[in-house]
């Protein structure tokens, strides 16, 4: 188990751990020593041997009092991804045997929200069985952004026809709109600009407050300088606006802030002073 939020267990599903991209290129109007910034800031995120920004890729699985609520699916197995190499054609245990690890099954999960549909939060979705893409959750109600879907339904890409429409055709999406409600304890909020549709996740249980940041945030590094731009954003000047006020409230409210592709362990603090932020791991 990663933490404990009031009676809320979080635990970490890990996909995949390692270089990812050119830090000058993900963060275009960072300076030219965005890596060596980031790595002051977030010791370890940068590969020595590469230069490389690594990133985590994994989901997060909440196990309220009441239902078991799967927070992105990742990359997955026998995905079309030929940009990149790691993540194309994977055939690898790791994100199941996380899942066993918790505890369960694929047949467990209640819930499965993508806080967007991108490669890196959808693959685990579907899996490959006698040719055919089927739910990999066959008991799970799939929770989409409906501004993402309906952005994705208008082309042909890999992406719609192996991780999202076999489960739209199977009768298991639901398209919402934030804020929602997943649970007494899980809420939805929207954080547009990575993607139109782009929502963050709440758990509120008593006292204690939570955030998974989803791709609102990429690195902790950009607690420190959330005007970074990164290269996926669809609208950059509103992800800033996101990202400056997830900040704001976040240290206002004290929430534990669980990023999506922070670096291990992903957890920890927002501290402010006057208008500047950092990332306080814990």
């Amino acid at each position: 188990m990663l933490t404990k939020i009031g009676h809320v267990e979080v635990w970490r599903l890990l996909d995949l751990h390692g270089p990812f991209m050119d830090p000058n290129q993900l963060f275009p109007n960072a300076p030219a020593d965005v890596a060596e910034i980031i790595e002051d800031l977030a010791a370890g995120s940068i590969c020595a041997q590469t230069g490389l920004l690594i990133l985590p890729v994994q989901g997060f699985l909440l196990k309220t009092p009441k239902r078991t609520i799967l927070v992105d699916s990742c990359v997955g197995n026998h995905k079309t991804v030929p940009a990149y190499p790691d993540w194309h054609q994977r055939d690898d245990s790791r994100f199941m045997a996380s899942l066993t690890a918790a505890g369960l099954a694929p047949a467990d999960v209640d819930v499965l929200l993508c806080t967007h549909l991108h490669t890196d939060h959808v693959g685990w979705n579907t899996k490959l069985e006698d040719g055919r893409w089927v739910p990999t959750f066959p008991n799970a109600r799939y929770v989409l952004p409906h501004a993402d879907e309906a952005h994705h339904r208008q082309s042909e890409t890999d992406l719609y026809q192996e991780s999202v429409l076999p489960v739209i055709a199977n009768g298991q999406a639901e398209m919402i709109e934030a804020p929602a409600q997943l649970s007494d304890e899980v809420h939805l909020i929207l954080t547009p600009g990575h993607t139109p549709g782009h929502v963050s996740v709440l758990i509120d249980d008593g006292d204690a407050r939570a955030l998974i940041t989803g791709d609102a945030l990429h690195s902790s590094a950009q607690c420190s300088h959330p005007d970074w731009h990164f290269k996926f954003d669809a609208a950059p000047e509103e992800a800033v606006a996101t990202r400056r006020e997830l900040l704001e409230k976040s240290a206002e409210e004290r929430r534990l802030v669980i990023g999506s592709h922070f670096a291990l362990p992903s957890l920890g603090h927002v501290d402010r002073k006057e208008d500047a932020f950092r990332f306080l791991p814990l």
